[in-house]
Order: structure tokens, then C-alpha cells, then sequence
């Protein structure tokens, strides 16, 4: 399904009910906004992994302009603040009040820019495996300890110049590194739909990747946030997920760390994972 938004043709996937019979009454479930990784990628990562959420939550996926099944609009658009103004914009399109918005790697950048720009309008949000700001020696010195010293200089080649050439090399060595669970990397990374371009453009120190910075405004958020993170973590490291819990206002933030864990938090803990999401829906 497409609807419009701010001028672009958005793809939007719906599951789960939002009014189920209860008795006598209809009763209204609460609304989980998906909010993808990338760029360059799409909204099928959250699929089937947390399709299990659809039993207590109705929950919305869809992909970024410039992203998936979705216009791809043009370079002067990809830009956090239009991402987020999307993610707003699809969100009054629907009619959804005070939505529980969960946004994942890159999705949780746009989270936050969305959260930041329209404090009062989330009821609840769940970042996982994401950043406030990127540190690039961290992530290459990840890369390092994780996977040794080829994977380090590739991931240092291709954040410091992506180019078409450096983003293919990095996909065959450092990507596989991303999850322990790496079937369901090689079939998630197999279904994703995205034009690479869009990572071009965001990717990197010297573009927008490497400029946003949200630690300062994160103590305007209002709503009660989750932050998940995994040890194993090579792209967005466990302490980029502390710092943005540093960074929310007291008693705001409930953060999960898990071990045995890489970048796919529901991926390499499913159960585990899974359990902490479903209870913060439900609390």
C-alpha cells in the first residue's frame, strides 16, 4: 500500500488488528511504527522477527523515501529532518495518536530526529542498536577486535570515501560481521529492497552520517524510551547506546544490554529480546 507524505509516495505494510473484540467492546490494541534500517535498505529486516508483536500490538512498517518500494525522490530530501517529518507526516496520514515508534540502526537516527523535532507526539519509543552521534574509530576499532585486522581497514575504507567500489567489498567482509546469526543476515540482507545512492549520499564522516549529533536534544524527549544494544556490536558499539541513555532525561530511559548479541538484537536474541519489547508495550 502507498500513501502520500510531504509530496512522496510511501509503501506502508500493515499486521495485526487495531480494534479486536473483547466481550462486548472493541478494544483498541496500541500501534508499533517500524521505522527501517540503511539507508539503501527497506522495512523487510523487521520480517518475520518481530511479526510476534502483532498478537498484543498492531504494527506498521514502512520504508523511507529513498528507501525500498517507496519514491525515490532526490538527494536534496535525504535528509534526517525530512526522514523524520515523513515519519510524522505517515503517522497523521494514518491517524495514529501517540504511536509506539521502535526504530532500529539507522531507523533509530531518524527516531530520534523525529522524536526531537515532536516531543509531545510519541507515547513510547525503542531504539535499538543505534547511535546519538557516530564515532568512527570506535566502529573501526570494533571491527578490529571482532573480526580482525582485514575487516578493520575495510570498514575504515569504505566510511571514510563510500563509494560503489568500497560499499561492495564491505558488504563481502565486514556486513557478515554485523549478527551472529548469520543465516538470518544472509536472508534478510537477500529480501532487502533499497537504492544504493541513498547510502552514498548519508553515509560517512564528511556527510550528514557523520554531522548529526542528538545528544543535546535528547533531553527534550518526554516519553518513556527502551534502548537495546548488543556486546558484539561492530557499527553502532554498546557505548553509543549508553551515551544516548547519558543523554535522556532521568527516570526516562530503560536499557537492555545483551551478550552473545551483534547488531541484529532480535536476531541473535530473539526470545530474550522479544521478552523485554513485549513487556515495555504492555507496561
Amino acid at each position: 500500500m502507498h500513501v502520500t507524505v510531504n509530496g512522496a509516495r510511501l509503501y506502508f505494510d500493515v499486521e495485526g488488528a487495531g480494534l479486536v473484540p473483547d466481550g462486548a467492546v472493541m478494544r483498541q490494541k496500541p500501534v508499533v511504527v517500524l521505522v527501517h534500517g540503511g539507508p539503501g535498505a527497506d522495512h523487510s529486516h523487521y520480517k518475520p522477527a518481530w511479526s510476534p508483536l502483532s498478537e498484543i500490538a498492531q504494527l506498521i512498517f514502512y520504508d523511507h523515501r529513498g528507501n525500498g518500494r517507496s519514491d525515490l525522490c532526490g538527494p536534496d530530501t535525504w535528509t534526517l529532518d525530512q526522514w523524520a517529518d515523513d515519519l510524522k507526516g505517515l503517522c497523521d496520514a494514518l491517524g495514529l495518536e501517540k504511536p509506539i515508534v521502535a526504530g532500529t540502526s539507522f531507523g533509530g537516527f531518524v527516531t530520534q530526529a523525529y522524536a526531537t523535532r515532536y516531543p509531545n507526539h510519541p507515547g513510547k519509543l525503542i531504539l535499538t542498536s543505534t547511535a546519538a552521534r557516530m564515532d568512527f574509530e570506535q566502529v573501526f576499532a570494533a571491527f578490529g577486535r571482532l573480526a580482525g585486522a582485514e575487516a578493520e581497514a575495510v570498514a575504515r575504507a569504505y566510511w571514510t570515501d563510500p563509494n560503489a567500489e568500497q560499499r561492495q567489498r564491505y558488504a563481502e567482509v565486514c556486513v557478515p560481521h554485523y549478527q551472529l546469526n548469520r543465516a538470518d543476515a544472509v536472508d534478510w540482507l537477500a529480501r532487502s529492497h533499497g537504492p544504493p545512492d541513498t547510502a552514498l549520499h548519508f553515509n560517512g564522516p564528511r556527510n550528514e552520517q557523520g554531522r548529526m549529533d542528538f545528544r543535546a536534544a535528547l533531553g527534550r524527549v518526554q516519553c518513556p524510551v527502551l534502548v537495546l544494544a548488543g556486546e558484539q556490536d561492530p557499527i553502532t558499539p554498546i557505548a553509543f547506546s549508553e551515551e544516548i541513555v547519558a543523554c535522556l532525561p532521568d527516570g526516562v530511559a530503560t536499557f537492555h544490554r545483551f551478550d552473545r548479541c551483534g547488531h541484529g538484537v532480535v536476531a541473535d536474541r530473539p526470545a530474550a529480546a522479544m521478552d523485554v519489547i513485549r513487556r515495555f508495550i504492555q507496561s
